[in-house]
């Protein structure tokens, strides 16, 4: 039998990111949600030890035959086995990747928190989560919110979560215009911009889905301006998702280069994202819910 666990996509709603302190890191604040589109991740207890990656955007992944730190997939395998003495790194593991790489989707962390959740469930199905609570920590600020892969507030840099189980389901259209946007550049030419702040807003005042729509629109992605800086195509296709016409945001998610639009209903994001596809073939255009 095998074992199968989703990586789904993450996606921040804002992202209030703040200056750099004095340990290199950026405090910031975030509403992330997770999409119903995303990776998938197999374990094969009969297959050979080792990570396979396959699916549209396995040529995109380097190293995950190298050493484990090479892929965080591998990356949090090792972490595990250190912070619990499980062999998690004996698993064989079949990768679908269908999220682009360097797409401010959290797909290399949720991928990783999808092999922490499947070991797991394989070997340890009793134990508690501070081991891979550890080991999601290994692979950087996403590693903890990816391996909850729950609807969340996260502060900090990242690590500081509290679950917000009122974000109401959210209808989206994710566009990706086929270009790696890579986090490190971003936050460079952020710290060359010098604006933002990791401020957490007040609440919304009720829950339901066009007030939290309309709330959202007072928020901001603070590294979406130094992203079009390195990557114009970003910014092709913010427009592209506004000219559409029924977005009622649209906004980068993460360190880029994916935008998002959200929408009254599914029907509005079904159509978008048909529109979208069609005039634009070469880029990524996936309909999601989120939340």
């Amino acid at each position: 039998m095998q074992w199968v666990e989703a990586a789904p996509a993450k996606i921040n709603l804002f992202l209030h990111v703040g200056p750099v302190e004095a340990d290199g890191y950026h405090p910031l604040c975030s509403l992330v949600a997770f999409a119903d589109v995303g990776d998938t991740l197999t374990l094969d207890p009969d297959g050979p030890p080792g990570l396979t990656v396959t699916g549209p955007f396995a040529g995109t992944l380097t190293g995950v035959t190298a050493a484990p730190g090479d892929n965080l997939v591998l990356r949090a395998l090792a972490g595990l086995g250190a912070a619990t003495g499980l062999e998690a790194s004996t698993l064989s593991l079949t990768l679908d990747k269908r999220l682009p790489v360097a797409a401010g989707l959290g797909g290399g962390s949720a991928d990783a928190g999808a092999a922490l959740r499947l070991a797991q469930r394989y070997l340890a199905p009793e134990g508690g989560d501070a081991g891979l609570i550890e080991a999601a920590q290994v692979v950087g600020a996403d590693g903890p919110m990816c391996l909850a892969a729950v609807s969340a507030w996260a502060e900090g840099r990242g690590e500081r979560l509290t679950p917000e189980p009122r974000l109401p389901t959210l209808h989206a259209v994710l566009v990706n215009p086929g270009v790696p946007s890579p986090t490190g550049a971003v936050y460079g030419a952020y710290d060359r911009l010098g604006v933002g702040g990791s401020d957490r807003p007040a609440d919304p005042v009720s829950w339901d889905a066009e007030t939290v729509i309309g709330w959202l629109g007072n928020q901001r992605n603070d590294l979406e301006a130094p992203a079009l800086l390195n990557t114009p195509a970003i910014g092709t296709a913010l427009e592209a998702v506004r000219a559409e016409g029924q977005a009622r945001l649209v906004r980068m998610s993460g360190s880029g280069a994916t935008v998002f639009g959200l929408y009254e209903d599914a029907a509005a994001a079904a159509h978008a994202a048909e529109a979208l596809a069609e005039a634009h073939p070469r880029w990524w255009v996936r309909q999601a819910r989120l939340g």
